[in-house]
């Protein structure tokens, strides 16, 4: 369905465009995830071309929408991985309200609706395995914090029962990926 959906669009646009605007999203994302890192690390970035102002003022709106809730910082840009099935890096681990918790950062070109960014908690609760099994912990909360170019903020998480169905999901595409080897 994704895939299609994709299709479409491109067809709609133009391949030219939808290659410029990929990359054009792309960029603004790891400047944005550039500057939030900093501001973890307690350190600040500046950047002054178009890209990296707006990706700053991006990153300030989670900062003041969406890290006002972070608690406890365990790690920034952590590698994670699952002894012989997968690795990964998430943007952040830690007490988010309360809650073990892994935190991610994401730019959008436009507001997303919840049961869009499925995979994005799919995500977030492998790096939760896998921080599990390699420290001990038992993160039960996935964190989404968001901002559109034009500077809307959103958070969504999930947790408890709907987070374990979301780490259930994951180990379902980690069999298929297997069997498929």
């Amino acid at each position: 369905e994704k895939t299609a959906s994709l299709a479409r669009w491109k067809s709609k646009v133009g391949e030219k465009e939808a290659e410029r605007v990929k990359n054009e999203a792309a960029s603004r994302g790891t400047a944005m995830h550039q500057f939030l890192e900093y501001y973890v690390q307690n350190q600040k970035l500046l950047d002054l071309t178009d890209e990296g102002r707006e990706a700053s003022s991006m990153g300030q709106a989670i900062i003041e929408n969406g890290l006002k809730d972070l608690e406890e910082i365990w790690g920034s840009e952590v590698t994670l991985f699952y002894p012989g099935l997968y690795a990964g890096q998430t943007d952040l681990c830690g007490i988010f309200t309360g809650r073990e918790s892994i935190v991610d950062f994401k730019q959008t070109n436009k507001p997303k609706k919840r049961e869009w960014i499925e995979d994005y908690f799919i995500q977030s609760a492998a790096y939760a395995m896998a921080h599990d099994v390699i420290y001990g912990t038992c993160i039960d909360q996935g964190v989404i914090l968001m901002c559109s170019k034009d500077g809307f903020f959103q958070k969504f998480t999930s947790n408890g029962a709907d987070f374990t169905r979301f780490k259930h999901k994951f180990l379902g595409r980690i069999d298929q990926f297997y069997q498929k080897k």
